[in-house]
């Protein structure tokens, strides 16, 4: 496939359905570069905040600093950091956009849509028990149980797309494809987005 031809991907997820997982496949068939939590590092450099700040608040934002945002961000003196750490990842999202590669997570479908960059947009859910496993497979808990994890995992994702779009995460119009891996595996998944853009092509 010619890689000029191939658009931009992003690819949106619940916690533990395997979007890190079907971005690697695809980079490695489509022979484009996948981007994930490499936006930390150039966000980093992009934004002036440490990695610790950007890695707690680039795509996660909890109820309450929503409250506090909406009380706090009508006065002139006061920043959000989660508003300045978007921005930066935002200027990064357009800038990677300017080669064919694929984008996890970070609002990025809606930016490039806006920005009116040609962007395939995919989706994935899974079964709670199915997401439930994986995410005991990642031991990214820590003190927390893996259930409790990946359920606050979900709510701060939806919470920072819907404050950084006004859109529900989880809304099948937002975008291209959406994708059930209970009932399609990852690599399945991959076989049919290269199809549609071979077929495309």
């Amino acid at each position: 496939m010619d890689k000029e031809k191939i658009p931009v991907i992003t690819i949106n997820r619940e916690y533990g359905a395997g979007g890190r997982a079907l971005a690697k496949v695809l980079s490695e068939r489509l022979k484009i570069p996948y981007y994930d939590k490499d936006f930390v590092t150039k966000t980093v450099k992009e934004s002036g905040y440490d990695r610790d700040e950007v890695e707690r608040e680039g795509e996660e934002i909890s109820k309450a600093a929503q409250v506090i945002d909406s009380f706090f961000g009508s006065t002139v003196s006061y920043s959000s950091s989660y508003d300045a750490i978007f921005e930066a990842e935002k200027k990064v999202i357009l800038e990677l956009a300017k080669e064919p590669c694929i984008m996890v997570g970070r609002c990025a479908n809606r930016i490039l849509e806006e920005a009116g960059v040609d962007v395939v947009s995919i989706y994935l859910h899974a079964p709670h028990e199915m997401k439930l496993k994986r995410a005991e497979q990642l031991h990214e808990y820590g003190d927390e149980k893996p259930e409790k994890f990946m359920e606050k995992r979900d709510k701060q994702r939806a919470n920072f797309y819907k404050t950084y779009t006004g859109c529900e995460i989880s809304d099948a119009s937002n975008y291209t494809l959406t994708f059930d891996v209970g009932k399609i595996s990852v690599e399945s998944i991959a076989d049919m987005i290269i199809r549609i853009f071979d077929g495309v092509n």
